[in-house]
């Protein structure tokens, strides 16, 4: 049984008893008093468990790959994306707005609990424990995602006055990550790790979460030696959590294999009371979709390798321009889909799915490029995460994840070789595993060829990019390795159904800028400036 199945009960008390702000300058209401309210574990469980659901959204999970070079948001700006992809954004932004109140909502939520529960006498010493250090995790996580996007951002860890809220300034970056650093090191002496939860556990926040999420913060902070110590903490050490690649890389992502060895930690989600149907507007018309409103683009297909290891501009890779999807990368076909593709549906029939302009031998022809159309924008996509089990409108269950152990192999793969030590050895762990369990076969795909630290990187970031595509961490990379001002800048492309005399005939979706001065940071929100005259602006704004 999923662990939310407590979503109902969990925000009913909550709203009863107090109200998460949702900026700097709201505080909570309350019905119960402090006293009346913290006297049961359930209690402070249903106060717990809205923390975790305030934690991350599907809409960001999906949304943040159109504000990267991986795909783009075609129809409307779900979520900011398309504006922040093509750089036509300001601190009014509603993204921006709105993600910085949903973390202070969430680090509100937090704090409110660590105040409170220790007035829960009756509670077992170890669980209490535990809990708080689930509520610090997940505090942790919002600090984290808030330094990431802003840079200097307000830190406290007490629940604040309203009038605080109006002066309060900005904490310097540095002295963020380090808070968020030692929560997560005390949040990991007292969590669980993943095999000692019990199934109606299962999703909880555990040991291996806390270290691989610390994984992820030196990683963005470039802190090589420390990356790889942390990331060896999961791949040699058992006593930390026991985590391997999951058999198939198609079969990691259905919802029979939830809470399979790969997953760290997910999003949790709830049949009929906790859904998403994203894919209502990312699956092809021809399978019931509604429009598309988040496409693949061509950039994103053209990374995948050949079976032979070979980039597709590379001499001897067999790359035919023409008939483009043949011969490559397996992880293409689980994860985005392209003309003549095989969809497989829930009754195991085959749908086959036609978005070249002349191929589809059908009437409506539903999924045929064509400009202003609400079909896909770029001929593509995507497949990944795509939930069989779902209902109606293709309203889904499916958890979504946030940390599996393959970003941790790659985290790893990564500090080695900034660290000039990725070897064949550490190639075996990493790279060859992931391809291998990707279904790669020819040995020049496999085997460690030694190259300049350059070319491994290279590699390695592609490595990256195609294995966790369609999973909302590009973004974050292109900005961490500062290559989002080449990558962000010029057209989003399609499939070739274009003009001939345009861009070798390739589908311009999208004109992107990204000016290096000031978008590597997003904005302070206006409103929130406009309440706060001590929240300073970052730079270019």
């Amino acid at each position: 049984m999923k662990k939310y199945s407590t979503y109902k009960t969990a925000f009913l008390v909550l709203l009863a008893s107090l109200s998460a702000c949702k900026k700097l300058d709201l505080a909570p209401t309350n019905k119960f008093t402090d006293s009346n309210f913290w006297t049961t574990t359930e209690k402070a469980d249903a106060v717990l468990n809205t923390a975790y659901s305030q934690m991350f959204s599907n809409d960001y999970f999906f949304y943040n790959e159109g504000a990267s070079d991986n795909a783009y948001n075609g129809r409307g700006d779900n979520q900011g994306a398309a504006s922040l992809a093509a750089g036509t954004y300001d601190p009014s932004l509603g993204r921006i707005k709105q993600e910085w109140g949903f973390h202070y909502s969430g680090i509100k939520t937090c704090n409110i609990f660590l105040e409170n529960v220790d007035r829960v006498t009756a509670m077992d010493a170890t669980l209490k424990a535990r809990m708080k250090a689930e509520a610090r995790f997940i505090r942790a996580f919002h600090y984290f995602m808030l330094e990431t996007w802003w840079g200097d951002v307000p830190l406290f860890d007490k629940d604040i006055s309203i009038d605080q809220s109006k002066s309060i300034a900005r904490t310097p970056k540095a002295q963020v990550v380090d808070f968020v650093l030692k929560e997560l090191d005390a949040a990991a002496t007292d969590l669980p790790v993943n095999t000692a939860y019990k199934d109606a556990d299962r999703g909880r926040i555990t040991k291996g979460a806390a270290i691989a999420l610390k994984a992820r913060v030196l990683l963005y902070e470039s802190r090589w030696q420390d990356v790889a110590t942390t990331c060896e903490k999961l791949m040699n050490d058992n006593s930390n959590g026991t985590y391997s690649l999951f058999p198939s890389y198609e079969g990691l992502f259905l919802p029979q294999n939830e809470y399979n060895s790969e997953v760290i930690f997910d999003l949790e989600f709830v049949p009929d009371v906790r859904t998403y149907s994203n894919f209502f507007d990312m699956a092809p018309l021809a399978v019931g979709a509604r429009l598309n409103a988040l496409a693949p683009t061509q950039e994103l297909v053209d990374s995948y390798l050949m079976e032979n290891g070979k980039k597709i501009t590379d001499a001897g890779s067999g790359y035919d321009e023409n008939n483009p999807y043949v011969n490559r990368d397996p992880r293409l076909t689980n994860t985005v889909v392209y003309n003549g593709y095989k969809w497989k549906k829930p009754d195991n029939n085959v749908q086959v799915i036609y978005t070249k302009p002349g191929d589809d031998p059908g009437a409506t022809k539903p999924d045929e490029y064509a400009p202003g159309k609400v079909s896909s924008p770029t001929a593509y996509y995507t497949r990944k995460y795509y939930d069989p089990a779902s209902a109606v409108n293709f309203q889904s269950a499916l958890n979504l994840i946030l940390i599996r152990y393959a970003d941790v192999l790659l985290m790893y793969a990564e500090a080695k070789n900034e660290l000039g030590q990725l070897d064949a050895g550490v190639w075996d762990k990493t790279i060859k595993a992931l391809r291998t369990r990707a279904g790669f076969t020819d040995a020049p795909a496999l085997n460690f060829a030694a190259g300049s630290q350059t070319d491994l990187r290279e590699i390695v970031r592609n490595e990256r990019r195609v294995e966790l595509a369609m999973e909302g961490l590009r973004v974050f990379d292109i900005r961490r390795w500062h290559t989002a001002e080449t990558v962000l800048n010029g057209w989003a492309h399609g499939a070739k159904y274009g003009p001939a005399s345009v861009d070798n005939g390739y589908i311009r979706a999208n004109l992107r800028t990204f000016d290096k001065g000031k978008n590597y940071l997003w904005p302070i929100p206006r409103d929130e400036r406009a309440v706060d005259p001590n929240l300073t602006q970052n730079p270019g704004w």
